[in-house]
């Protein structure tokens, strides 16, 4: 058995790509996308025809449109590939606007429904700001399902679960980024990463915040860089994982054991935290990490969202 089957067995395992032709391969339940992952996949040979048909047939249709028809023709796609959900992301500009994200929700619903998909098929996906976290609540409140994305700490997981979002992605990868970026060569991976890892402690400290106090929302660790971050997390809800690392897990069949439990985190010392308004912030200030990746991953987001504007107004240039 593989070590990527091994994994299936004590999490949901989740294709993260926008690439659906490398989703069937490792056969996924669940799929997650982003605007960086859906302007990786339209540049390459393969998808840039689907971009094309979009463009084509939204003529005349604002630029907003076309890039949700394109967002929903690809989650679309891979819907026909998968068992479980997609995520399809509001846009990254919209983090601050509560009124924004939801009225954006809402409309990508009605798009997938009206393209013949279930809502419950379907993960709108949020930015985890104060802002975001109010929207989600409002969502889940007319049963459109939230994905809070670019969420870096535990105060930003508990505001998410008390708004009753469905899901967290909380990002191990970036985490480990800001810290070894920030030890520089005073950093050991033998010491510093595995277990040690502070993006896998992050989502340890979380599973056992939610399991604890008996929160539903789903916790899917997501933005890996290395196999064993994804090794110590098994157990966790789900996992959203990149082709090459989920390559990696299947051409292997080392013992994967599982390290997160239900019943491991009701015995954990975490402590409860206030997430109102202000204590959110000021807690969300006093992280420098959560601060720095937040703002990053929005500005990142945002500017591949631009990105992809652009390369649909070429596209609308050669086609006059």
């Amino acid at each position: 058995m593989t070590a990527l089957d091994q994994l299936k067995q004590y999490t949901t395992v989740v294709s993260d790509t926008g690439d659906f032709q490398s989703i069937a391969q490792f056969k996924p339940q669940d799929a997650t996308t982003n605007p960086s992952l859906i302007l990786k996949a339209v540049q390459k040979a393969e998808y840039l025809p689907l971009l094309e048909k979009v463009v084509r047939e939204s003529k005349g249709e604002a630029l907003e449109s076309i890039i949700d028809k394109l967002l929903i023709t690809f989650g679309t796609e891979i819907l026909k590939i998968i068992p479980g959900r997609v995520s399809t992301e509001v846009d990254a500009r919209l983090s601050f606007n509560t009124e924004g994200s939801i009225k954006k929700g809402r409309h990508l619903i009605e798009l997938y429904e009206a393209a013949g998909i279930s809502r419950n098929r379907i993960l709108i996906k949020l930015a985890s700001t104060w802002e975001g976290i109010r929207a989600a609540e409002v969502l889940q409140r007319e049963g459109i399902h939230c994905n809070m994305t670019l969420l870096f700490s535990l105060a930003q997981a508990v505001a998410c679960a008390e708004a009753k979002a469905q899901l967290i992605s909380p990002f191990v990868g970036r985490i480990y980024d800001w810290y070894k970026k920030t030890a520089g060569a005073s950093w050991d991976e033998q010491k510093d990463g595995g277990a040690n890892d502070p993006g896998v402690h992050s989502v340890r400290t979380i599973y056992a915040y939610y399991k604890k106090f008996g929160y539903p929302t789903e916790i899917m660790g997501a933005s890996f860089r290395t196999v064993p971050q994804i090794l110590e997390l098994a157990g966790c809800d789900l996992l959203t994982i990149s082709p090459d690392l989920l390559k990696k897990l299947a051409e292997e069949s080392y013992t994967v054991e599982r390290k997160l439990s239900p019943e491991q985190a009701k015995n954990d010392p975490v402590a409860r935290i206030a997430v109102d308004e202000a204590s959110f912030r000021f807690q969300l200030n006093e992280d420098p990490m959560a601060t720095e990746k937040l703002a990053e991953g929005i500005r990142t987001f945002a500017a591949d969202a631009i990105k992809l504007e652009h390369l649909i107004l070429d596209l609308q240039k050669k086609a006059a």
